[in-house]
């Protein structure tokens, strides 16, 4: 059965199952390559670090040892001066490795102050001997900021740039999502290499009906009918000809000028790295959601914000409540990565960031919320053949994240994990991608993304190619695209695949990661 709506934009395709099927969504995207046109699927292949083009770099800026800096491994004895005083070495230098030895090193003791360890400069990484046997373990939990807001305790690690980022002009004409050019009022400011961030906000009616389609608007929703529609897309200037300028990547949302969208600047840092390293927590309690701020987030790990062409690499992340988040981020990757011990709030996830990779990664401890997508406009983030728990679920954290693709992933699947707050809601907005999905939890017959009992649960109908594993079925009116449903469907990646057509031939580093899987 096809059934299209081409003025609403909402498709409906039903196929039968066949044994390693061609998908025909996967089919309608190449096409529109060739023809230049709008596809069903967004282009997926312009995420983490240089857009998946190069390998993560095994870098040689100068090394600044820590233990040159005062910290000694395993005498439980504060090692968080002399590891400020290593970043701040390795920032005046212009770059550098801040090596740790193998070791446990102690951070947020007793003795300690409870400030964030800070990154404000390009071209710094934290770089472990060997993650099995170099641990930063993390005594105390931080307080949060304000004791009634759950969500506010710091992360013990952020990294941060320290100019702010500016408006500098507006669009002044339509532009449809995939293609790459913008036409603003002014863009004498705007040079090649640029970042940008394309952004709106606009609580048009009509806007927020198209925006959620065919969801209805609910009063209660107020962050999207009362704030209105958000988007904050970062792109990297390709080129700059006269007031046109092109992107290195194409558009994720269409823009209509009327709704008086604009273009900043994107302040950020580049070439930040954590590698090689096990982050350990005290989080030894049985979780419980929302129970208290040390529960949210009393071991909150890892911020990286603000950053382009950045990563998080073969780490551990053990007994902590939030492992590690990409916010305001462009462009880069998390790989490889192990969550495990106790099960604590959230895993690896992007927030208001754009082109966000997770890919090779495993939660074995299956945090409440796993592997996923939160707010703030989050667009084209990719979770890759990445693994977690059966008794949790994916994370769509609301708060407007739109473009997310789930890869060749294993998991739980059921509804009411995804997260955010009744005011931020849906959960997702359009193009989620579930891709050869393998649900390894119990069946749920008429699975549901739109007409639930509870209030928490709200995603514009998906894309669904491939899902197997359990037996799910789903209600086939809240879906766009149902395909090949309880069999994988070539190709089996999504993301591999829009690649590989970008770039002629998949990189060699991911025929690299697959050999090791």
């Amino acid at each position: 059965m096809i059934q299209r709506n081409l003025a609403t934009l909402f498709l409906l395709i039903v196929f039968t199952n066949c044994q390693g099927q061609k998908s025909a969504v996967w089919e309608d995207f190449k096409k529109s390559k060739i023809n230049n046109t709008t596809a069903i699927l967004p282009d997926f292949s312009y995420v983490g670090y240089k857009y998946s083009e190069e390998a993560i770099p095994n870098v040689a800026f100068k090394v600044f040892d820590v233990t040159n800096f005062g910290a000694i491994p395993n005498d439980k004895i504060s090692d968080k001066r002399a590891i400020n005083s290593a970043i701040k070495a390795a920032s005046e230098n212009g770059e550098g490795i801040v090596y740790f030895p193998k070791g446990t090193y102690y951070i947020n003791t007793n003795e300690d102050d409870d400030r964030t360890i800070l990154i404000t400069s390009s071209k710094i990484v934290f770089k472990g001997e060997d993650k099995s046997n170099t641990i930063l373990f993390f005594e105390n939990d931080l307080a949060p900021t304000d004791p009634n807001k759950l969500w506010s305790v710091p992360s013990a690690i952020k990294v941060k740039a320290e100019k702010k980022s500016k408006k500098i002009t507006r669009i002044v004409k339509n532009a449809t999502k995939g293609t790459f050019t913008i036409e603003v009022e002014d863009a004498s400011k705007i040079k090649n290499g640029d970042w940008i961030t394309i952004a709106v906000l606009n609580n048009d009616k009509d806007f927020v009906k198209q925006d959620i389609y065919p969801l209805k608007p609910d009063p209660k929703w107020t962050s999207i009918t009362k704030k209105g529609v958000q988007v904050n897309e970062h792109h990297k200037v390709s080129k700059v000809h006269g007031n046109i300028i092109t992107l290195k990547e194409p558009l994720y949302y269409t823009i209509e000028a009327k709704y008086n969208w604009s273009v900043s600047t994107f302040e950020n840092l580049n070439h930040v790295g954590f590698e090689n390293l096990t982050f350990e927590g005290n989080w030894l309690k049985k979780f419980v959601h929302h129970k208290s701020p040390q529960h949210d987030g009393g071991w909150s790990i890892l911020t990286i914000s603000e950053v382009t062409d950045s990563w998080l690499k073969d780490c551990v992340f053990k007994n902590v409540n939030r492992c590690a988040t990409f916010s305001s981020a462009a462009a880069s990757t998390a790989i490889n990565i192990s969550i495990e011990g106790n099960i604590g709030h959230s895993a690896v996830h992007a927030t208001g960031s754009t082109g966000i990779l997770i890919a090779n990664s495993k939660d074995k401890a299956g945090m409440h919320h796993s592997f996923g997508v939160g707010g703030g406009s989050t667009s084209n983030t990719v979770i890759w053949r990445s693994e977690y728990a059966a008794h949790t679920c994916f994370e769509s954290h609301a708060s407007q994240p739109r473009n997310t693709l789930f890869d060749n992933v294993s998991g739980g699947f059921f509804q009411g994990r995804a997260g955010g707050a009744r005011l931020n809601l849906p959960n997702h907005g359009k193009n989620l991608v579930l891709w050869n999905f393998n649900e390894i939890d119990e069946a749920e017959k008429d699975f549901r993304f739109i007409a639930t009992d509870s209030w928490y649960w709200r995603i514009v109908p998906p894309i669904i190619v491939g899902f197997h594993g359990s037996g799910t079925t789903f209600k086939e009116d809240e879906v766009q695209v149902l395909e090949s449903l309880g069999t994988p469907v070539k190709p089996a990646s999504l993301f591999e695949e829009q690649l590989k057509l970008r770039l002629g031939k998949l990189p060699d580093w991911i025929i690299d990661v697959k050999k090791k899987m």
